[in-house]
């Protein structure tokens, strides 16, 4: 049980990578706050978690600041603490780069990068009481480039760079701050292979493994790693989940 008795918060949760990282953390003895706004999948996810573990279930917005401190406020008051913080949540849509507009990068920026800023802020103080962990999201839309991702992959390096920074800034106080970059099968993948078969065979083709991730044993595992003791000594990188598509040197 690498995560027994450990306090987590994980955002986009009820679903997809977030719900995988969720069961992969609760099978490991964490405690689990599930921070979504698909109530429905959030009950769901929720029951799962409790058979393994306490858990519990915000519908909120977390674009709007006052809600993130409701969030991290409540979950210290029942559990008494808070050990990881995972910022997993993001919307933003695909256009061409001469087709975005401010609509486009508020929305990725205020769903994806200032969540992700608020949080951290919110949850520092217990993250420093009891040397936390931060898994945050990269993707390769921003690493490699992808077309039509301009917002996304904008927001996306931007969590990169204040990674980086709070990882050098907060090491004095002992966290671990770390993220991500996954290609997962997710529910909105799924339904995209069922539309377009051809098109969802040649992106497998090009992933070196030639499969996609599974969000809770391939994804959910690595998550697990880095919120427990096992990474202790790693901060501030950004560990490729994504089966050798993307090798940074």
């Amino acid at each position: 049980m690498k995560l027994n008795g450990k306090v987590a918060i994980i955002t986009g949760s009820a679903s997809g990578i977030g719900r995988g990282m969720a069961l992969a953390m609760a099978k490991e003895g964490a405690h689990v706050a599930i921070v979504d706004v698909n109530e429905e999948k959030g009950k769901e996810t929720l029951a799962e978690i409790r058979v393994h573990t306490e858990g519990m279930l915000f519908i909120k917005d977390i674009t709007v600041q006052e809600n993130i401190t409701q969030i991290v406020e409540e979950v210290v008051k029942k559990f008494g603490k808070l050990d990881i913080l995972v910022n997993n949540a993001h919307v933003s849509k695909q256009v061409l780069f001469n087709e975005t507009t401010q609509e486009h990068f508020d929305l990725s920026f205020n769903t994806g990068f200032y969540p992700t800023v608020r949080f951290m802020q919110a949850a520092y103080p217990e993250l420093k009481k009891n040397k936390g962990k931060v898994i945050n999201f990269a993707s390769g839309a921003g690493i490699d480039g992808q077309v039509t991702q301009t917002a996304y992959a904008a927001a996306k390096e931007a969590i990169r760079a204040i990674t980086r920074v709070t990882a050098n800034e907060w090491g004095p106080d002992h966290i671990n701050i770390n993220l991500i970059s996954p290609i997962a099968l997710t529910p909105g993948v799924e339904q995209w292979k069922q539309h377009a078969p051809e098109a969802y065979d040649a992106m497998v083709n090009k992933i070196p493994l030639r499969r996609l991730g599974d969000p809770e044993n391939d994804i959910g595992k690595v998550a697990v790693f880095l919120a427990s003791e096992d990474s202790n000594y790693i901060t501030g990188q950004t560990i490729l989940v994504d089966g050798g598509s993307i090798k940074l040197h």
